[in-house]
């Protein structure tokens, strides 16, 4: 049994100047709600693990989809929310005169994250209990299909990848934060 994780293309949300809190909220909004970049091109990897398959899983996310498209026209896409990337708590009235770039803001604010901090989003520990619940759905699938491929998110992926190895698949992590970057892992 195989099962591959893939991260989806680079957004079209390519703002990347100095924000606020609430113009940064803003922004994700904008991000979760564009597709890929025009011209986007997935990877050798990717497109070897999912040109042969019938049917490519995605969280509900544009960007997730079109990336799916991008790497096999041909094949069924099976949207599910299961699979969306971790929020990030935007404290909008926290840090009003706080200006950093976008990149900026996600990091400290996954960093708060992961300390605990989840206004306004799942916790750290729901997404990882999320992320058994995924890879207990991969796992299945792969049982019935003899491979699973899915085309998310690069944090989620990360949790999704470490309760597979947990669970006894075999596999190794590559660059996680690279587009179209995959990832198989074997049972």
């Amino acid at each position: 049994m195989e099962i591959t994780l893939i991260r989806h293309g680079r957004s079209s949300q390519m703002d990347n100047h100095r924000m606020n809190s609430r113009e940064f909220k803003k922004w994700v909004e904008i991000y979760n709600r564009l597709g890929i970049l025009e011209g986007e091109t997935c990877s050798s990897d990717a497109i070897e693990k999912g040109s042969s398959a019938s049917f490519l899983l995605t969280s509900d996310l544009k960007r997730s989809i079109e990336s799916a498209k991008s790497i096999n026209p041909s094949a069924k896409i099976q949207t599910d929310p299961l699979f969306r990337e971790t929020e990030l708590p935007i404290p909008a009235d926290k840090f009003p005169g706080m200006r950093l770039k976008p990149n900026t803001w996600a990091v400290v604010l996954r960093l708060l994250w992961l300390c605990g901090y989840s206004q306004g989003c799942e916790s750290y520990r729901d997404a990882k209990l999320r992320a058994k619940h995924a890879s207990s759905t991969l796992t299945s699938i792969a049982k019935e299909h003899h491979f699973a491929v899915l085309v998310g998110h690069g944090f989620f992926n990360h949790l999704i990848a470490r309760e597979l190895q947990e669970a006894g698949w075999i596999g190794k992590r590559k660059t996680g934060s690279k587009h179209w970057n995959a990832d198989t892992y074997i049972f």
